[in-house]
């Protein structure tokens, strides 16, 4: 479980670094410089900001599972990322028509599946 949970907290690391670095001036920032009415730019920076938060404390929560096992937390994260990826790949698909142009599902679904390999390999 151990290096299973490293590469679990590597990934969740770099695609947090990802969310900020690369999202922020793609997504949040056009977002924030519109036009859009001050109340919607407003929820908009809440929900960038509590998905940073999100990430954050995944890559935390993940770093400490590489020490300390918890089944429970880890089962609560999977859930999490699960839920993620399906947002992306029902929004993809059903305004985007394409799964491609949001591809964060890839990473939303490599994660638990690293996680859980290393969960299971203890089991």
């Amino acid at each position: 479980m151990k290096r299973s949970m490293i590469l679990a907290a590597v990934l969740m690391g770099l695609t947090t670094g990802v969310h900020v670095l690369a999202g922020g001036p793609d997504i949040h920032l056009p977002i924030q410089s519109s036009n859009l009415p001050a109340d919607l730019r407003a929820i908009s920076a809440v929900l960038w900001h509590a998905v940073t938060v999100n990430l954050t404390l995944f890559t935390l929560s993940l770093a400490w599972m590489v020490r300390h096992e918890n089944r429970r937390l880890g089962v609560l994260l999977v859930g999490v990322q699960l839920g993620y990826a399906g947002l992306f790949l029902y929004y993809g698909a059903t305004i985007l028509g394409s799964l491609w142009v949001m591809p964060q599902w890839v990473i939303f679904l490599l994660i638990p599946a690293v996680m859980l390999f290393g969960m299971r390999a203890r089991a």
